[in-house]
């Protein structure tokens, strides 16, 4: 019996976590290193996976201890069994092997446990990395990625291979937090059981990190499920992130909509201020019980703080109880960018943008030679806020290098929240082009666009990449013979088209978007006069022949032999659409800013264009021709339809200080120079600035984010923009330093060993600098030596200390405590998701002998460090630090001796199970 078989009769049960049992075994660091002969200078500590080779023994006990308990499904031990991770450790050379022995222990132990009432299946645990694809590691070059989508799709094959040959039974990339690291892992999968002839349900596995709801990357749920909808997913579901209770709406959100079986395996609650899981198996398991009671789940497991002992919980709740019945696949085409798009029957017409097409705008050509990305951004948020519905990019021109350009400028994209949350339209003649930019984009975009003009070979190997890539697509009505003009050319090339995409590519009906060819009228050439009604009558033959299939096109093709004359062009589309759209064409790249509609036209220009649209009329041509010249010669109306609204925006009405601190919100920099330089006649310094309403602003950031108000790319997009502003502040903030002094202080900002997070980092850093500290940034994994010597060489004034994971708060204790044996005497602040007050009181602050100051957020950072680096404030802030630590270290120790000892607790549990 397979696994596929297996859950379609009743809910099935996942292991715990392994790093949780792992710590359990109290192993040194020679149980990471085994008898390799490695440089002395290499540190294994953290690296679980490497037990699969030098403790196996370990490895394999632990999967029968969950065996034991009850789970159906092991995941290996090869979360981080990938090049990209392993080279954190040295160990890249290594991860194949690391891989192969994972998926052989569990294979071992699954076989040992199997039955044929109760077979045991091994899942190969594929992690997202500790690098991501969508995301730019520097606020300063939205532009840069750590890490390509081709880098990692081979660290991925090697992993997938390796497991495949160790005897896994299916794949499970987990711990998502960006989409396009899950769908190179996809391609990966994919691409390795082709090469094998075998097919492995892939199981999903997301982790939400922040109250939004939203992956790390920005996307919503839906989104996510956009992004993975062209690709044959077995599961869906949560893991890690927030504990049972708290994944409720979304697990809720999944089942609803997901065509796919929906698993669950949280942490054990949120980690406390000591970095440790509270939620007991008394606790989770009725959690866990009314997921699969309300019957949306299919598996069940356990994350972070996980043991055995919760696993043998799990077995017993979901004892003859229902399985969650997968949702119908939709018929209606979605898309995403950070946010869904799905094409609903309400939606009559999807605007694409046309803006950002170095063809169709001088403007953005332009731009885009000078390099000027920042204002080509505003081009593309124009037509976002106008309400384009998805965003055409296109860079084909003689004179750039259009792959390049795409390249960069779809990941500046991904930097700005506002345009990135609707999808992309990726339109380039230049197939290596468009490839470039898929591997780029995490979202469900589309490829405008493909064709058979150079025969089914390469028509069918183009559909086949975007299927690769997870897109939709646009299908041109051109062939072998060229470009169709007649209704007949046209519904043949699209018959032929759709029945290869549907029966030989696998390509969903609903992911076809075909365009029949938008040709200019009323050129002065009679053939020419019925190219718009012959669109419009095989629009309607497609929909009503071609199931499940949309009708795009470019409008502004139409108008063109009337070019200079806005008012006739825009007239004209709003005709053609009127009609077009009436009877199927659902998709078009137009100016969402056209202020014309089909209501708008006079009743006597309107028969004139639409007779010459429908090809009413004979004549009709020059009648309209008559109509251009005479709306060219009223000089008022050209005056109104020729320029572009200058009105501005309604914020800027408002006080100087609100308008900075909503340039900083939104992250947006055009009016910084002009509203910093008001600034700088009102306030007494700038400096007084930075701390006034760019600081109110960062502080509005943080709340708004700590709310679940806004998500990661916009903090990052504002971070930007406050480093904005104080770059046109800095060389006034040199005029105005006294006494000689360079800077406020020199800070050195380290992520502990261990840890590779840094985005918070980064952002203390950008702050830090705003306000006059020197900022020393040394990244992440930074062992405690290399950070005292570096403070030392420096003659830093403050280090920080920054960790997202647990383990972080433990590296943090042993640094401190290196740095009082190297005889620092430096303060330091420490700050990170995991990081609290209480431990810094209780393990970190007792074992120093200077300041140690949990930061909350980053917008205090700086009023913290004036108040350590100011002789005349330093003792009385230290004084009522010390009381506060006082304080909660009394309360703590007063808590503790109220709690019953773990083997009183123990003999006074509730028995669920009699």
């Amino acid at each position: 019996m397979t696994i596929r078989d297996s859950i379609k009769e009743r809910i099935l049960i996942l292991d715990g976590a392994m790093g949780t049992m792992i710590q359990g075994y109290k192993l040194t660091e020679m149980d990471f290193r085994g008898n390799l002969e490695l440089l002395q200078m290499l540190n294994y500590q953290g690296n679980n996976d490497m037990l699969n080779l030098t403790r196996p023994d370990i490895i394999e006990d632990i999967h029968r201890r969950y065996l034991k308990a009850g789970a159906d499904i092991i995941s290996t031990n090869t979360f981080s069994a990938q090049r990209i991770s392993q080279a954190d450790y040295h160990m890249e050379d290594f991860s194949y092997d690391i891989a192969l022995q994972g998926a052989k222990l569990a294979r071992k132990c699954a076989d040992e446990y199997s039955t044929t009432n109760k077979p045991r299946f091994v899942a190969g645990s594929i992690g997202p990395t500790n690098k991501t694809c969508s995301m730019s590691p520097d606020v300063s070059d939205p532009a840069k990625r750590d890490l390509t989508y081709d880098t990692l799709f081979h660290a991925y094959s090697e992993q997938v291979e390796a497991m495949i040959k160790g005897g896994i039974d299916a794949i499970l990339i987990e711990t998502i937090f960006d989409t396009l690291n899950a769908k190179v892992a996809i391609d990966a999968s994919l691409s390795e059981m082709r090469k094998v002839g075998i097919d492995l349900p892939i199981m999903l596995s997301v982790t939400i990190t922040d109250l939004s709801g939203r992956t790390l990357s920005g996307q919503t749920l839906e989104a996510f499920l956009a992004s993975i909808s062209s690709y044959p997913i077995f599961s869906v579901g949560l893991n890690c992130s927030f504990g049972a209770e708290q994944m409720r709406p979304y697990i809720k959100e999944l089942a609803s909509k997901a065509p796919y079986y929906i698993s669950i395996y949280p942490n054990a609650g949120l980690p406390n201020s000591m970095g440790e899981y509270d939620e007991t198996t008394e606790i989770m398991v009725p959690q866990m019980r009314t997921y699969v009671d309300e019957g949306l789940v299919n598996i069940i497991g356990g994350c972070c703080g996980t043991t055995d002992e919760f696993i043998a919980g799990y077995t017993q709740i979901v004892k003859d109880k229902l399985p969650h019945v997968p949702t119908p696949v939709s018929k209606e085409m979605i898309l995403s960018g950070l946010e869904q798009f799905r094409l609903t029957p309400e939606i009559t017409f999807v605007n694409v943008g046309e803006r950002c097409n170095v063809a169709g705008s001088r403007k953005f050509l332009r731009l885009i030679k000078e390099r000027n990305y920042e204002e080509a951004l505003t081009i593309a948020r124009k037509q976002v806020d106008d309400g384009a519905l998805v965003l055409d990019i296109n860079m084909d021109d003689g004179l750039l290098e259009a792959k390049d350009e795409m390249v960069h400028f779809v990941n500046m994209i991904s930097s700005e929240p506002e345009i990135a949350r609707v999808p992309l339209m990726i339109d380039s003649s230049d197939w290596d082009v468009v490839v470039a930019a898929l591997k780029c984009v995490q979202g469900k975009s589309i490829v405008n666009s493909i064709s058979l003009k150079e025969g089914e070979e390469t028509f069918i190997r183009h559909a086949k990449d975007v299927l690769r890539y997870g897109a939709a697509v646009v299908v041109m009505c051109f062939d072998e013979e060229g470009q169709a003009t007649s209704f007949e050319r046209r519904i043949e090339i699209a018959s032929r088209a759709y029945k290869i995409l549907t029966e030989q590519v696998g390509i969903q009906a609903k992911d076809i978007i075909f365009d029949p060819n938008i040709l200019a009228i009323c050129t002065g050439m009679k053939e020419h006069n019925n190219y718009a009604v012959e669109f419009i009558r095989a629009t309607e033959w497609i929909k009503k022949n071609l199931p499940g299939a949309h009708i795009s096109g470019g409008v502004s093709n139409l108008s063109f032999s009337f070019r200079g004359n806005n008012y006739i062009r825009e007239a004209m589309h709003a005709v053609f659409l009127y009609h077009a759209i009436q009877v199927g064409m659902d998709f078009g790249i137009v100016n969402p800013a056209t202020k014309i509609t089909y209501a708008d036209i006079p009743q006597d220009e309107l028969k004139i264009i639409e007779d010459v649209v429908l090809d009413r009329e004979e004549g009709a041509d020059e009648k309209l021709i008559e109509l251009a010249n005479r709306i060219l010669a009223q000089k008022d109306i050209l005056k109104q339809n020729g320029k572009e609204s200058n009105q501005q925006e309604e914020w800027r009405n408002s006080s100087l200080e609100d308008r900075l601190v909503y340039a900083l919100r939104k992250g947006i920099s055009n009016y910084l120079n002009d509203d910093i330089h008001e600034a700088l006649e009102k306030y007494p310094n700038a400096v007084s600035i930075i701390e006034g309403p760019l600081m109110r602003g960062m502080n509005e950031v943080g709340d708004l984010f700590g709310a679940g108000k806004m998500f990661l790319p916009q903090v990052v997009k504002t971070a930007r923009t406050m480093k904005d502003a104080v770059a046109i502040l800095q060389p006034y903030i040199e005029k105005e330093k006294v006494g000689g002094k360079a800077t406020a202080g020199k800070v050195l900002l380290a992520t502990v060993k261990g840890d590779v997070h840094d985005i918070g980092k980064n952002i203390v850093g950008v702050v830090m600098a705003c306000n006059n500290y020197e900022v020393i940034d040394m990244g992440v994994m930074v062992p405690a030596d290399k950070i005292i010597k570096k403070a030392k060489e420096e003659c830093v004034d403050l280090i920080g200390l920054s960790g997202l994971i647990t383990p972080s708060l433990h590296e943090m204790v042993n640094d401190v405590i290196a740095f009082k044996e190297a005889g620092l005497h430096i303060p330091v602040m420490v700050g990170g998701a995991t990081t609290s007050k209480l431990h810094v009181a209780l393990k970190i602050a007792p074992l120093y002998d200077a300041p140690v100051v949990w930061v909350k957020d980053a917008s205090v950072n700086p009023s913290i460090a004036a108040s350590l680096l100011n002789e005349a404030e330093r003792p009385a802030f230290c004084e009522e630090l010390n009381k506060s630590y006082e304080k909660l270290r009394a309360n703590y120790k007063e808590q503790q001796q109220k709690i019953l000892s773990l083997e009183k607790a123990r003999e006074n549990k509730l028995n669920l199970f009699d």
